[in-house]
C-alpha cells in the first residue's frame, strides 16, 4: 500500500484536502497569482464525488464549507487589521472577526456542496452542475445582507489580462461560471470518452478566453477632449486620523500635494480619497473656517476638487449621516458645491448594522463599539463634475459589485474613492485594486482611483493600470494624467446578468437530462428511433 493510499484511508484526509483545495483556489487570485491553484476546484469536485459514494449527505456540506474556510480565510484575513486601528477597544475582536468572516462566507460553499450532491448526475458532464450550483451561491453571496462579492472565482484572472476581458460579455458572475467549469474539468479526465470530451471542451474554452481577450485588448478606444486629472495620495495611516492633534498636519499634507507645481497643464480635476480628512464635510467646509481657506488656496480657479468623506443632514439633535463624495469648483475667490454623491451600498457591520434593533437590545452594538452608522444613499447615478464630463462615482465597497453602475452611454469615466488605509500593508488593498478594475472591463470605461495609503491608480477601459499612473502601498505623491479613452457599450452593459442566467440554465438543463439518463446533446428522438 502506498503512502497516498494510507493517507486517503485516514478519516480526516478528506477534510484536510478540502481545506487545501480552498487555499489553492485562493492562491490563484492576485496578488498571489498562482494560477495552477485553480486546480483546487477540480480537487473539491473530486472530494465531493468520492464523498457521494461512501459518506453521508452531510459530508458534502462539510467538505464544501471547509474548502470555503480555506478560500475565504486566505482571501479576507486582512480584515483583522481594521480592528487593530483602535486596538485598545477592538483589538481583541480581530481573530474572532477573521474566523467569523471566513466561517460565515464559507456557509455559501457548504450549501453549494450540498446542492451539488443532491443534483449530481453520474456523467462526466457533471462539471456543469458543479459550475452552476457554486456560481449561483457566489451570486447569493454577493447579494445577501447587501452582499460581499469579494474575490469571485471569475475575478481570479488578473484584471487587464486576456481571460479577464470576457467580463465585458458575461460579467464577473458569468466569468465565475466559466472559470469553475474549466477549472473543475481535470477531475473527470479519466472517465472514459465523456471525461475526455469534457476536458477537451474545457481546454477549448480556456483557449477561447485567451483568444477573445487578445483581440479585445487591441480594440480601438474613443478619444475625446483631453481632461487632465490629479489624484492625491497623502499616505495618512488610519490610526493617525484618531489623533485630533494631528488634524492640522493631515490637512496640510493634502493641500500641499494638491498645490504641488505641475510639469505641464494644470489638472481640470483633482481627486482626494474617501475619508481624506477626519471630520464632517459640513464642519470643515463651513464658511470662514481655516480648512476651507486652505483648500481654496491649494486649487486653482476653474479646477474641480472631489473630496470623499462623511456629511450630515437633519436636526442637530438627530442628524442623518452619509458617506459621500462632494464635487467642489474653485471660483475666483471661493468654493462652490457642484455635485454630491451619497454611497448606496453600505458595508454590513461596518457602515450599518443589520437587524440593528435586535443586536442593540442584546448588547452587541455597544460591545463592538459601533456607532449609529450611515444612511443609504439613492441608487448610483452619474455625477457631472465638469460641464462636459459625466462621471460615475463608486465609493469603496461599491466597486466590488458587478452591474451596480447602470448603463449610461454618456458616462466617460468611473471614479472610485476608497479608504483602504483600514487594512494596512496587507493583500487587501492589492486585491481591491484588482476587483475594482473589473468594473472598468464590464463597462469599457476607465477608472480614476484614489486611496489614502494605496493603491491609487488610473485604470484603462480594459482593466490595465496605465504606465506611471500608480501609487503603491505606503507611497506619498500625486498622479498627474489624462483620462484614458473609453470603449463602446458592452454586452454586459446591455444585458447585465442575462448571460449569467443563461449559463445557469445550461447547468440546470444538463443536470436534469443527465440524471434522467438522457444524452446531453440529444434534443429529440430521431425518426429511426420512433
Amino acid at each position: 500500500m502506498t503512502a497516498w493510499s494510507r493517507f486517503r484511508q485516514r478519516p480526516w484526509s478528506g477534510s484536510l484536502l478540502a481545506l487545501i483545495a480552498g487555499l489553492a483556489a485562493a492562491l490563484a487570485h492576485p496578488p498571489f497569482g498562482v494560477l495552477p491553484g485553480l486546480l483546487g476546484y477540480a480537487l473539491l469536485l473530486h472530494l465531493l464525488d468520492t464523498a457521494a459514494e461512501t459518506k453521508p449527505l452531510r459530508s458534502a456540506f462539510w467538505r464544501g464549507w471547509l474548502a470555503g474556510v480555506g478560500y475565504f480565510g486566505l482571501g479576507t484575513w486582512w480584515i483583522g487589521e481594521a480592528f487593530l486601528v483602535d486596538a485598545a477597544n477592538q483589538g481583541w475582536m480581530a481573530p474572532f472577526a477573521i474566523a467569523a468572516m471566513a466561517g460565515g462566507l464559507a456557509l455559501f460553499w457548504g450549501l453549494a456542496g450540498l446542492l451539488y450532491r443532491l443534483a449530481r448526475p453520474a456523467s462526466a458532464w457533471r462539471i456543469l452542475t458543479f459550475a452552476g450550483v457554486f456560481a449561483a451561491l457566489e451570486w447569493a453571496r454577493g447579494h445577501v445582507l447587501t452582499g460581499f462579492p469579494w474575490n469571485l472565482p471569475g475575478e481570479t484572472w488578473r484584471a487587464g489580462s486576456a481571460p479577464s476581458q470576457a467580463a465585458a460579455l458575461v460579467g464577473a458572475y458569468g466569468l465565475t461560471w466559466i472559470t469553475l467549469a474549466i477549472a473543475a474539468a481535470p477531475a473527470v479526465w479519466r472517465e472514459g470518452r465523456g471525461g475526455r470530451a469534457a476536458l477537451a471542451s474545457a481546454a477549448v474554452g480556456l483557449a477561447g478566453l485567451y483568444g477573445y481577450g487578445a483581440l479585445a485588448l487591441h480594440k480601438p478606444l474613443l478619444q475625446e477632449r483631453p481632461v487632465s486629472v490629479r489624484i492625491v495620495q497623502a499616505d495618512i495611516k488610519q490610526d493617525a486620523k484618531w489623533d485630533a492633534a494631528r488634524f492640522a498636519q493631515i490637512v496640510q499634507a493634502y493641500v500641499s500635494l494638491t498645490a504641488k507645481p505641475y510639469a505641464g497643464k494644470p489638472a481640470d480635476l483633482v481627486i482626494w480619497p474617501e475619508g481624506a480628512l477626519p471630520a464632517a464635510i459640513n464642519d470643515y467646509l463651513a464658511p470662514g473656517t481655516w480648512v476651507r481657506q486652505a483648500i481654496v488656496d491649494s486649487v486653482q480657479p476653474g479646477q474641480t476638487l472631489l473630496i470623499g468623506g462623511y456629511r450630515y443632514e437633519g436636526p442637530i439633535d438627530k442628524p442623518v449621516y452619509y458617506n459621500s463624495l462632494i464635487a467642489l469648483r474653485r471660483t475666483d475667490t471661493d468654493l462652490e458645491i457642484v455635485g454630491v454623491y451619497d454611497k448606496h451600498r453600505l458595508v454590513p457591520f461596518g457602515e450599518y448594522l443589520p437587524a440593528e434593533a435586535f443586536l442593540t437590545q442584546i448588547g452587541f452594538k455597544s460591545l463592538a463599539h459601533l456607532g449609529d452608522g450611515f444612511a443609504t444613499g439613492p441608487r448610483p447615478a452619474p455625477l457631472r463634475v465638469l460641464p462636459d464630463l459625466l462621471t460615475q462615482p463608486l465609493i469603496c465597497y461599491e466597486s466590488l459589485f458587478p452591474g451596480l453602475a447602470k448603463k449610461n452611454k454618456d458616462v466617460r469615466v468611473l471614479i472610485n474613492v476608497s479608504n483602504d488605509a483600514w487594512f494596512g500593508v496587507t493583500s487587501g488593498p492589492l486585491q481591491h485594486l484588482n476587483l475594482a478594475s473589473y468594473r472598468a472591463i464590464e463597462h469599457a470605461r476607465p477608472i480614476l482611483r484614489a486611496t489614502p495609503t494605496g493603491v491609487s491608480a488610473v485604470i484603462g477601459a480594459d482593466g490595465r493600470v496605465l504606465d506611471d499612473a500608480r501609487l503603491g502601498l505606503g507611497q506619498t505623491g500625486v498622479i498627474d494624467a489624462q483620462i484614458p479613452g473609453r470603449g463602446q457599450v458592452t454586452p454586459f452593459d446591455n444585458f447585465g446578468d442575462g448571460a449569467f442566467l443563461a449559463l445557469l440554465l445550461i447547468s440546470m438543463v444538463a443536470s436534469v437530462r443527465l440524471r434522467a439518463g438522457k444524452s446531453l446533446w440529444t434534443i429529440a428522438p430521431s425518426k429511426d428511433s420512433r
